[in-house]
């Protein structure tokens, strides 16, 4: 798919001429400011159901002054994004995140010393475990918030569909982001503030590839708190939609009897190559580690607020490779799998070892074995425990949930003075993007953990377990 990218009356400029015909429309008064990168994507293509909307009779005909004619399908946005929300007629945000209160679903985010636990729609707790002697453990705990002060299922002002309120946004990378707040009250007493209690602002952001992370907690004023969560439930609501890039993609495809892309344009970008030559020369081992290069992980960082705190959401993209590839290299242990909510990431690689790490500038890496992989204990492991759980399909037939294996010998925990844990629970992930992938870890007691691990590509393996869930190369 070629790429160009530059403003939208760049663009024209280049192309010579725009009409509109068909289901297209005029374009009205054209500017630079809103960033726009063209593809050339040919007949046979998909348009992305993620990210910036786009409709099929949304487009214009263009054309070249030579003639060539291209029919440029355009993003919704500005007035297209103000006429789809105006035209909304689905459900209202709160109806959208209803499936998580009722679920009774929690999310955790774990930090250096405190946990935090996020049971939607219910209480916010904030706490830290430790095991004092003989074993008997201590739990400092803190609810900075209880119960449903308004009910996210039942707030007219907020439904986007009635004179709706101005939606409230925060800054999310530098970019304002729209969120739908829930509030949370009857916390633990804070002695800060004559024994008031703690309070809470559950903020749920859309975010498509999320699992309803909890991205930051922040005490605002005292023992008064923020709390992000990353859902992907709100983004069926254009008002509350991701913007995956604020760079906008125009797809423009050949109608018969043009070129794939016009003429002029694939002259141009060859004279730009031969300006790039003289400057550069690639070195012959430059190119054959490109050819090798086989795998590419894009982590998605957000900032938020004015602290600029980098944390990762936890969703990895790898490269398309072919599946038989990806998963020989996975099986076999060479590609790793990263990911991780906050302070601490985590690097799972099949077969041999999780790791936890920490990377800092002036400090670098702190890394912590959580576990490594040994067959023969896990095999004694499974024994005791269910390795292969099995789920039946609506035809009738029945299919591999998920494959559980333990990783022990772990690094010594100072809280246990035991090797740490962990259960690796290998879980099947259906997603529009087929190479995505999913690490998030817990800690249900201290030092024993559960690294989740799911992905499209785990959906191709998981059959294949044997009784102790060990997974082979498909046939």
């Amino acid at each position: 798919m070629g790429q160009c990218r530059l403003g939208l009356a760049a663009l024209l400029a280049l192309l010579g001429g725009v009409r509109a015909g068909g289901g297209g429309r005029a374009l009205s008064q054209l500017s630079d400011d809103i960033p726009f990168r063209v593809n050339w994507p040919g007949t046979d293509f998909s348009l992305p159901t993620t990210g910036v909307l786009y409709k099929e009779d949304n487009y214009i005909i263009m054309t070249t002054v030579d003639k060539e004619k291209y029919k440029c399908i355009l993003p919704l946005i500005a007035n297209g994004d103000e006429e789809e929300e105006k035209d909304y007629k689905g459900p209202s945000p709160g109806e959208l995140l209803e499936p998580l209160f009722k679920q009774s679903s929690c999310s955790y985010r774990i930090e250096s010393y405190w946990t935090y636990e996020v049971c939607h729609g219910k209480h916010i707790r904030q706490y830290h475990e430790e095991k004092e002697t003989g074993q008997k453990i201590n739990i400092q705990e803190y609810f900075l918030g209880n119960m449903l002060i308004k009910s996210p299922l039942s707030d007219p002002d907020q439904d986007g569909k009635e004179n709706p309120k101005e939606i409230p946004t925060k800054n999310i990378e530098g970019q304002m982001t729209p969120y739908y707040p829930v509030g949370m009250g009857n916390g633990t007493p804070c002695s800060l503030r004559q024994s008031l209690p703690r309070s809470s602002t559950v903020m749920y952001i859309c975010h498509p590839e999320a699992k309803h992370e909890i991205l930051s907690v922040a005490e605002v004023t005292t023992c008064e708190y923020e709390v992000v969560i990353l859902t992907p439930l709100l983004c069926n609501h254009p008002k509350y939609r991701f913007r995956a890039s604020p760079v906008n993609d125009i797809f423009c495809q050949s109608l018969p009897g043009s070129p794939l892309k016009p003429h002029n344009l694939e002259q141009l970008e060859q004279q730009q190559e031969m300006l790039k030559m003289p400057f550069r020369r690639v070195k012959e081992e430059e190119m054959h580690s490109t050819k090798e290069e086989k795998f590419s992980s894009i982590h998605k960082p957000l900032a938020v607020g004015s602290h600029q705190q980098l944390l990762t959401v936890g969703t990895t993209h790898i490269s398309k490779l072919t599946d038989d590839q990806l998963i020989k290299e996975f099986l076999s242990g060479s590609y790793c799998f990263h990911g991780g909510v906050g302070w601490w990431k985590y690097e799972f690689c099949y077969g041999k070892y999780v790791h936890q790490y920490h990377e800092d500038k002036e400090s670098g890496k702190t890394s912590v074995v959580v576990g490594t992989w040994n067959k023969e204990e896990h095999i004694e492991w499974a024994k005791k425990n269910v390795a292969r759980a099995h789920h039946l399909r609506e035809d009738g037939m029945q299919t591999v949930k998920v494959v559980s294996h333990f990783y022990g010998n772990g690094d010594v925990c100072d809280l246990t003075d035991k090797p740490r844990q962990v259960t690796v629970k290998l879980k099947c992930k259906e997603s529009d993007s087929p190479h995505a992938v999913t690490v998030y870890m817990l800690e249900p007691h201290s030092c024993q953990y559960i690294l989740g691990v799911e992905s499209p590509v785990i959906c191709k393996i998981l059959d294949t377990a044997d009784e102790n869930g060990l997974l082979s190369v498909p046939n």
